[in-house]
C-alpha cells in the first residue's frame, strides 16, 4: 500500500472511530510509529481536521462537525456494500476488488469486522483458467487493445476471432465477453469458457460510436414456453427458488407430488434443465413438448444402448 493509499484509509478508519492510538494504526498497515506520526502531519497540513489525545487511553480522532458533512455511508451501508463485494469476490478474485474490499473493511472498522451474512460458492477445479481469460480480457478492454481467440460454438465447429472487447458479463453461473467481432462485422457475445489460445494484441481501437446503443440493448432472451409438470416435493426448494412460490400448487394427490406450472425454452437448453431433476420431474403438458423432451430423452438413451 502506497502513502496515498494508506492516508484516504485513516481518514476512512477516523470517519467511523472517535480515536485510534499510532499503535493500532501501525499494526494495521504494518509501517512504523514513526511513519503514523508523519501522517498525521501530513493530514493536517492538508486541512483535514485531526485532533490527538495523550494518555493511555489516546490516540487520534477527527473533528466531529467534520464527521457529520462527510460521512455519508452509514455502517449498515458498508455492511451491505460488503456482502455485495464478498460475492463478487467469489466469482472473481482480482487485486483490484480485494484491495476495495479490504478498504470497505477498513471504514467499519479497523480491527475487526462482524458480517451478518456470509456467502460460499463451490470452487470448481476449471475456475483458475476461467479467471486467466477473465484477467486478460480485463486488461484488454482497460487498454482498449484488440483480442485474437480460438472460439468453440455450441455444435463444436472452430473458428479464429479477432475482437474489439467493450464488457464483460456474468449470468448465472457463467462469463460472457461482449465486443465487436472483425471477423464478422458485428457486434457478439462470447461465452469465456468456448475461448481459447487468447491473446492480447499490440494494436488499440477507437470505440465505435453505437456501442452506447448496443450496450443499452435487452439481453437474448430465448422464447418460452410454458408447461405444467408433476414434482416430487425434494424439488419444491429448487422450483421455488427460480420461480417462486405462485408456481406450484398442491394438487391433493395421494403420492404427495406436487404440480407447478413453469416457463422454460423448448430447446436443447430447457430439455437439459428438465432432464437434470431426473425421474424427480415428470412434465405432462403442452403434448407437443411432452412429446419433444420424450425424444430427446430417447436420444439420450441411444447414448448408451
Amino acid at each position: 500500500m502506497d502513502k496515498v493509499e494508506r492516508l484516504i484509509s485513516i481518514i476512512m478508519i477516523l470517519l467511523r472511530k472517535e480515536l485510534v492510538s499510532t499503535k493500532e494504526f501501525s499494526q494495521l498497515f504494518h509501517v512504523s510509529k514513526r511513519t503514523i506520526l508523519r501522517d498525521m502531519e501530513t493530514l493536517s497540513l492538508s486541512n483535514i481536521p485531526i485532533y490527538s489525545v495523550n494518555g493511555v487511553k489516546g490516540g487520534y480522532g477527527i473533528m466531529e462537525e467534520y464527521k457529520v458533512d462527510k460521512r455519508l455511508l452509514s455502517s449498515s451501508d458498508l455492511e451491505n456494500i460488503l456482502t455485495a463485494l464478498g460475492g463478487l469476490e467469489q466469482l472473481l478474485l482480482t487485486e483490484e476488488v480485494e484491495r476495495t474490499i479490504r478498504k470497505i473493511e477498513a471504514m467499519v472498522s479497523p480491527l475487526s469486522l462482524n458480517r451478518s451474512i456470509q456467502l460460499s460458492f463451490y470452487d470448481w477445479e476449471g475456475r483458475p483458467e476461467i479467471l486467466e481469460t477473465l484477467k486478460t480480457c480485463q486488461e484488454s478492454i482497460s487498454k482498449k487493445r484488440l483480442i485474437s481467440f480460438g472460439y468453440t460454438d455450441k455444435d463444436g465447429a472452430v473458428t479464429n476471432r479477432m475482437v474489439e472487447p467493450y464488457e464483460l458479463h456474468f449470468s448465472e453461473s457463467s462469463w460472457y465477453l461482449k465486443g465487436f467481432c472483425t471477423s464478422r462485422q458485428e457486434y457478439r457475445t462470447f461465452k469465456l469458457s468456448r475461448i481459447d489460445h487468447i491473446t492480447v494484441d499490440e494494436r488499440a481501437f477507437h470505440p465505435r460510436d453505437d456501442w452506447s446503443e448496443q450496450e443499452h440493448q435487452a439481453t437474448y432472451v430465448p422464447e418460452l414456453t410454458t408447461i405444467k409438470a408433476r414434482i416430487s416435493p425434494s424439488i419444491k426448494d429448487q422450483i421455488i427458488e427460480r420461480y417462486g412460490r405462485r408456481s406450484i400448487e398442491d394438487p391433493s394427490s395421494s403420492s404427495g407430488s406436487l404440480l407447478a406450472t413453469i416457463n422454460v425454452p423448448q430447446n436443447h437448453t430447457g430439455f437439459q434443465f428438465l432432464a437434470g431433476f431426473g425421474t424427480q420431474l415428470k412434465v405432462l403438458e403442452p403434448a407437443a413438448y411432452v412429446e419433444e423432451f420424450r425424444n430427446y430423452l430417447y436420444q439420450m438413451m441411444e447414448n448408451y444402448s
